[in-house]
Protein backbone atom coordinates (compact mmCIF):
# COMPACT_ATOMS: atom_id res chain seq x y z
CA UNK A 1 0.00 0.00 0.00
CA UNK A 2 2.58 2.47 0.96
CA UNK A 3 4.92 1.41 -2.29
CA UNK A 4 1.66 2.12 -4.26
CA UNK A 5 1.23 5.46 -2.88
CA UNK A 6 4.87 6.42 -3.01
CA UNK A 7 4.63 5.22 -6.79
CA UNK A 8 1.52 7.93 -7.40
CA UNK A 9 3.41 10.54 -5.33
CA UNK A 10 6.37 9.97 -7.38
CA UNK A 11 3.92 9.98 -10.73
CA UNK A 12 2.08 13.37 -9.47
CA UNK A 13 5.09 15.10 -8.98
CA UNK A 14 6.61 14.00 -11.72
CA UNK A 15 4.06 15.98 -13.95
CA UNK A 16 3.78 18.80 -11.87
CA UNK A 17 7.38 19.76 -12.71
CA UNK A 18 6.55 18.41 -16.12
CA UNK A 19 4.13 21.17 -16.32
CA UNK A 20 6.02 23.55 -14.64
CA UNK A 21 9.11 22.62 -17.40
CA UNK A 22 6.82 23.41 -19.81
CA UNK A 23 5.19 26.78 -18.40
CA UNK A 24 9.01 27.93 -18.29
CA UNK A 25 9.67 27.05 -21.87
CA UNK A 26 6.83 28.84 -22.81
CA UNK A 27 7.43 31.81 -21.12
CA UNK A 28 10.80 31.94 -21.84
CA UNK A 29 9.82 31.39 -25.67
CA UNK A 30 6.90 33.78 -25.73
CA UNK A 31 7.07 37.13 -27.47
CA UNK A 32 6.69 40.48 -24.96
CA UNK A 33 3.48 41.94 -25.33
CA UNK A 34 3.72 45.81 -24.70
CA UNK A 35 -0.29 47.17 -23.50
CA UNK A 36 0.82 50.91 -24.40
CA UNK A 37 -0.23 52.38 -27.95
CA UNK A 38 2.11 55.46 -26.95
CA UNK A 39 4.86 52.64 -27.09
CA UNK A 40 3.09 51.51 -30.30
CA UNK A 41 2.99 54.97 -32.25
CA UNK A 42 7.00 55.27 -31.47
CA UNK A 43 7.65 51.74 -32.71
CA UNK A 44 5.59 52.34 -35.92
CA UNK A 45 7.86 55.28 -36.15
CA UNK A 46 10.75 53.71 -35.90
CA UNK A 47 10.19 50.63 -37.93
CA UNK A 48 8.04 52.65 -41.05
CA UNK A 49 4.69 51.30 -39.67
CA UNK A 50 6.36 47.67 -40.50
CA UNK A 51 4.50 44.50 -39.47
CA UNK A 52 4.49 43.81 -35.66
CA UNK A 53 6.30 40.96 -33.89
CA UNK A 54 4.39 37.45 -34.31
CA UNK A 55 2.91 38.47 -37.10
CA UNK A 56 3.36 37.56 -41.33
CA UNK A 57 4.99 34.08 -40.69
CA UNK A 58 4.11 32.78 -43.93
CA UNK A 59 4.95 29.27 -43.32
CA UNK A 60 3.20 29.32 -40.05
CA UNK A 61 0.31 26.12 -40.06
CA UNK A 62 -2.88 26.81 -37.92
CA UNK A 63 -3.06 23.63 -35.39
CA UNK A 64 -6.37 21.68 -34.63
CA UNK A 65 -6.98 23.93 -31.59
CA UNK A 66 -6.65 27.19 -33.65
CA UNK A 67 -7.65 25.87 -37.11
CA UNK A 68 -8.33 29.41 -38.87
CA UNK A 69 -5.75 32.11 -39.33
CA UNK A 70 -6.19 35.62 -37.93
CA UNK A 71 -6.26 38.40 -40.04
CA UNK A 72 -5.71 41.62 -37.95
CA UNK A 73 -6.88 45.21 -40.09
CA UNK A 74 -6.36 48.42 -38.64
CA UNK A 75 -8.16 51.53 -38.53
CA UNK A 76 -8.68 54.96 -39.79
CA UNK A 77 -5.51 56.85 -40.04
CA UNK A 78 -3.10 53.49 -38.33
CA UNK A 79 -0.95 51.21 -39.50
CA UNK A 80 -0.74 47.59 -38.70
CA UNK A 81 2.19 48.44 -36.55
CA UNK A 82 0.69 51.58 -34.14
CA UNK A 83 -2.82 49.02 -33.98
CA UNK A 84 -1.49 45.70 -33.49
CA UNK A 85 1.58 46.04 -31.64
CA UNK A 86 -0.42 44.02 -28.58
CA UNK A 87 -2.57 41.99 -30.07
CA UNK A 88 -0.74 40.50 -33.06
CA UNK A 89 2.63 38.74 -30.23
CA UNK A 90 -0.49 38.46 -27.86
CA UNK A 91 -2.54 35.79 -30.43
CA UNK A 92 1.27 34.72 -31.87
CA UNK A 93 2.03 33.23 -28.29
CA UNK A 94 -1.97 31.90 -28.18
CA UNK A 95 -0.30 29.53 -30.77
CA UNK A 96 -2.66 31.52 -33.72
CA UNK A 97 -1.19 32.20 -37.69
CA UNK A 98 -1.43 36.05 -37.19
CA UNK A 99 -1.40 38.06 -40.51
CA UNK A 100 -1.27 42.07 -40.72
CA UNK A 101 -1.05 44.46 -43.51
CA UNK A 102 -1.58 48.16 -44.71
CA UNK A 103 -4.17 49.29 -46.75
CA UNK A 104 -6.01 52.29 -48.13
CA UNK A 105 -2.87 54.24 -49.39
CA UNK A 106 -3.40 57.88 -49.83
CA UNK A 107 -1.87 61.01 -50.28
CA UNK A 108 -1.48 62.20 -46.88
CA UNK A 109 0.16 58.40 -45.89
CA UNK A 110 3.94 59.60 -45.38
CA UNK A 111 4.72 56.37 -44.32
CA UNK A 112 2.30 55.79 -41.60
CA UNK A 113 -1.09 57.14 -41.97
CA UNK A 114 -3.11 54.51 -43.78
CA UNK A 115 -6.74 53.51 -44.12
CA UNK A 116 -7.88 56.71 -46.49
CA UNK A 117 -9.32 55.35 -49.32
CA UNK A 118 -13.09 54.68 -50.01
CA UNK A 119 -14.55 51.79 -48.39
CA UNK A 120 -14.83 49.65 -51.19
CA UNK A 121 -11.46 50.11 -52.31
CA UNK A 122 -10.36 48.61 -48.74
CA UNK A 123 -12.70 45.88 -49.09
CA UNK A 124 -10.84 45.00 -52.54
CA UNK A 125 -7.38 45.03 -50.95
CA UNK A 126 -8.85 43.18 -47.97
CA UNK A 127 -10.32 40.47 -50.60
CA UNK A 128 -6.46 40.22 -52.07
CA UNK A 129 -4.60 39.67 -48.48
CA UNK A 130 -7.03 37.27 -47.69
CA UNK A 131 -6.47 34.83 -50.48
CA UNK A 132 -3.00 35.08 -49.89
CA UNK A 133 -3.31 33.99 -46.31
CA UNK A 134 -5.25 31.11 -47.15
CA UNK A 135 -3.17 29.98 -50.04
CA UNK A 136 -0.27 30.06 -47.81
CA UNK A 137 -1.96 28.24 -44.71
CA UNK A 138 -3.76 25.91 -46.84
CA UNK A 139 -7.23 26.48 -44.89
CA UNK A 140 -10.55 28.09 -46.46
CA UNK A 141 -11.77 30.42 -43.64
CA UNK A 142 -10.06 32.90 -41.61
CA UNK A 143 -10.87 35.19 -38.21
CA UNK A 144 -10.80 38.81 -38.97
CA UNK A 145 -10.27 41.26 -36.23
CA UNK A 146 -10.80 45.05 -36.70
CA UNK A 147 -10.18 48.21 -35.30
CA UNK A 148 -12.39 51.38 -36.14
CA UNK A 149 -13.09 51.09 -39.71
CA UNK A 150 -11.51 47.87 -39.47
CA UNK A 151 -14.02 46.82 -37.72
CA UNK A 152 -16.72 47.72 -40.16
CA UNK A 153 -14.90 47.69 -43.45
CA UNK A 154 -14.60 43.73 -43.76
CA UNK A 155 -18.24 43.71 -44.10
CA UNK A 156 -18.04 45.18 -47.33
CA UNK A 157 -15.43 42.08 -48.22
CA UNK A 158 -18.05 40.21 -46.46
CA UNK A 159 -21.29 41.08 -48.12
CA UNK A 160 -20.42 42.07 -51.50
CA UNK A 161 -16.92 40.68 -52.54
CA UNK A 162 -17.55 36.94 -51.80
CA UNK A 163 -16.04 37.11 -48.06
CA UNK A 164 -19.26 35.47 -46.88
CA UNK A 165 -17.38 32.54 -47.84
CA UNK A 166 -14.17 32.97 -46.26
CA UNK A 167 -14.89 34.74 -43.12
CA UNK A 168 -15.76 32.31 -40.25
CA UNK A 169 -15.53 35.49 -37.14
CA UNK A 170 -15.41 39.01 -37.34
CA UNK A 171 -14.64 40.75 -34.01
CA UNK A 172 -14.05 44.51 -33.66
CA UNK A 173 -12.97 47.05 -31.73
CA UNK A 174 -14.83 49.98 -31.52
CA UNK A 175 -16.44 49.81 -34.82
CA UNK A 176 -17.56 52.36 -37.21
CA UNK A 177 -20.54 49.93 -37.99
CA UNK A 178 -23.41 52.67 -38.12
CA UNK A 179 -21.24 56.10 -38.63
CA UNK A 180 -19.79 58.50 -36.56
CA UNK A 181 -19.76 61.99 -36.28
CA UNK A 182 -16.10 61.10 -36.04
CA UNK A 183 -15.25 63.99 -33.14
CA UNK A 184 -17.75 67.05 -34.45
CA UNK A 185 -16.00 67.49 -38.10
CA UNK A 186 -19.24 66.44 -39.50
CA UNK A 187 -21.34 68.55 -37.52
CA UNK A 188 -18.73 71.61 -38.66
CA UNK A 189 -19.37 70.73 -42.13
CA UNK A 190 -22.96 71.10 -41.52
CA UNK A 191 -22.07 74.84 -39.99
CA UNK A 192 -19.56 76.10 -42.52
CA UNK A 193 -20.15 74.55 -45.70
CA UNK A 194 -17.59 72.96 -47.45
CA UNK A 195 -14.89 72.77 -44.91
CA UNK A 196 -14.39 69.13 -43.91
CA UNK A 197 -14.17 68.76 -47.52
CA UNK A 198 -10.95 70.67 -47.73
CA UNK A 199 -9.78 69.52 -44.27
CA UNK A 200 -10.08 65.96 -44.37
CA UNK A 201 -12.48 64.27 -46.84
CA UNK A 202 -9.82 65.73 -49.55
CA UNK A 203 -7.04 63.60 -47.96
CA UNK A 204 -9.28 60.74 -45.97
CA UNK A 205 -12.04 59.16 -48.35
CA UNK A 206 -12.79 56.79 -45.75
CA UNK A 207 -13.98 59.68 -43.33
CA UNK A 208 -16.46 60.88 -45.45
CA UNK A 209 -17.38 57.29 -45.79
CA UNK A 210 -17.60 57.06 -42.47
CA UNK A 211 -20.03 59.84 -41.21
CA UNK A 212 -23.70 59.03 -40.07
CA UNK A 213 -25.66 58.64 -42.83
CA UNK A 214 -23.33 58.13 -45.93
CA UNK A 215 -23.62 56.59 -49.45
CA UNK A 216 -21.54 53.85 -48.37
CA UNK A 217 -22.99 53.04 -44.58
CA UNK A 218 -26.32 53.17 -45.95
CA UNK A 219 -25.77 50.19 -49.14
CA UNK A 220 -23.55 48.68 -46.33
CA UNK A 221 -26.33 48.28 -43.81
CA UNK A 222 -29.59 47.61 -45.96
CA UNK A 223 -31.04 44.61 -44.74
CA UNK A 224 -29.46 44.40 -41.62
CA UNK A 225 -25.59 44.30 -42.59
CA UNK A 226 -24.62 40.91 -41.57
CA UNK A 227 -24.15 37.66 -43.19
CA UNK A 228 -25.22 34.34 -42.79
CA UNK A 229 -22.64 31.74 -41.37
CA UNK A 230 -20.31 35.09 -40.22
CA UNK A 231 -20.27 35.61 -36.49
CA UNK A 232 -19.67 39.14 -35.11
CA UNK A 233 -18.68 39.86 -31.89
CA UNK A 234 -18.59 44.37 -31.31
CA UNK A 235 -16.63 45.58 -28.46
CA UNK A 236 -17.13 48.88 -27.79
CA UNK A 237 -15.87 51.59 -24.84
CA UNK A 238 -18.19 54.34 -23.60
CA UNK A 239 -15.22 56.83 -23.87
CA UNK A 240 -15.49 56.53 -27.36
CA UNK A 241 -14.55 59.82 -28.53
CA UNK A 242 -14.22 59.10 -32.67
CA UNK A 243 -16.94 56.73 -32.96
CA UNK A 244 -20.01 58.64 -31.56
CA UNK A 245 -22.14 57.59 -29.89
CA UNK A 246 -20.13 54.45 -29.00
CA UNK A 247 -23.22 52.58 -29.35
CA UNK A 248 -23.07 52.99 -33.00
CA UNK A 249 -20.41 50.15 -33.09
CA UNK A 250 -23.64 47.58 -32.49
CA UNK A 251 -25.49 45.43 -34.72
CA UNK A 252 -28.26 43.29 -34.83
CA UNK A 253 -28.97 39.67 -34.87
CA UNK A 254 -28.94 36.03 -33.95
CA UNK A 255 -24.84 35.72 -35.07
CA UNK A 256 -24.33 39.02 -33.24
CA UNK A 257 -22.53 39.56 -29.74
CA UNK A 258 -22.20 43.07 -28.41
CA UNK A 259 -19.81 44.13 -24.98
CA UNK A 260 -19.24 47.26 -23.39
CA UNK A 261 -15.46 46.95 -21.95
CA UNK A 262 -16.93 49.51 -18.97
CA UNK A 263 -19.48 46.64 -18.30
CA UNK A 264 -18.62 45.41 -15.17
CA UNK A 265 -15.43 47.19 -14.95
CA UNK A 266 -16.50 51.19 -14.42
CA UNK A 267 -12.68 51.76 -13.70
CA UNK A 268 -12.18 50.90 -17.34
CA UNK A 269 -11.39 54.79 -19.05
CA UNK A 270 -9.98 53.37 -22.04
CA UNK A 271 -10.68 55.27 -25.06
CA UNK A 272 -10.92 54.88 -29.17
CA UNK A 273 -7.30 54.45 -29.34
CA UNK A 274 -6.94 52.67 -26.15
CA UNK A 275 -8.93 50.03 -26.77
CA UNK A 276 -6.93 47.79 -29.03
CA UNK A 277 -4.31 48.14 -25.84
CA UNK A 278 -7.18 47.04 -23.63
CA UNK A 279 -6.38 44.27 -21.71
CA UNK A 280 -9.94 43.96 -20.82
CA UNK A 281 -10.81 43.82 -24.63
CA UNK A 282 -8.43 42.17 -25.68
CA UNK A 283 -9.39 39.34 -23.22
CA UNK A 284 -13.02 39.74 -24.91
CA UNK A 285 -11.21 39.32 -28.67
CA UNK A 286 -9.11 36.29 -27.45
CA UNK A 287 -12.36 34.68 -26.30
CA UNK A 288 -14.67 35.16 -29.43
CA UNK A 289 -11.84 33.72 -31.28
CA UNK A 290 -12.34 30.66 -29.56
CA UNK A 291 -8.97 30.67 -26.59
CA UNK A 292 -9.42 28.88 -23.34
CA UNK A 293 -9.95 29.65 -20.11
CA UNK A 294 -6.07 28.35 -19.38
CA UNK A 295 -4.45 30.90 -21.88
CA UNK A 296 -7.32 34.29 -21.24
CA UNK A 297 -8.25 33.54 -17.70
CA UNK A 298 -11.73 32.52 -16.08
CA UNK A 299 -13.00 36.26 -16.22
CA UNK A 300 -12.50 39.31 -18.09
CA UNK A 301 -10.04 41.35 -15.86
CA UNK A 302 -10.70 44.58 -14.72
CA UNK A 303 -8.19 47.07 -14.08
CA UNK A 304 -7.78 50.79 -14.25
CA UNK A 305 -7.03 52.25 -17.67
CA UNK A 306 -5.37 54.77 -18.95
CA UNK A 307 -6.72 56.39 -21.79
CA UNK A 308 -4.14 56.39 -25.16
CA UNK A 309 -2.04 54.34 -23.23
CA UNK A 310 -3.80 51.44 -22.49
CA UNK A 311 -3.53 49.18 -19.00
Amino acid sequence: MHMHLRIALRSALLAVLSIAAFGAASASAALPVEYSFVTAQAQSIATGAAAPAGANDWNCKPSSSKPRPVVLVHGTVENQRSNWNALSPLLKNDGYCVFTFNYGEGSFTLGQFYGLKQISQSAAELKIFVDKVLAATGKSKVDLVGHSQGGMMPRWYIQFLGGAAKVQNLVALAPSNNGTTLSGIAGLADIVPGLANVFVYSWCESCKDQVVGSAALTTLNAGGGTSAGVKYTNIVTKYDEVVTPYTSGFLSGSNVSNITVQDGCEIDFGEHLAISYDRRALYYVRKALGSPWWQTGLWAPCTAVIPLVGG
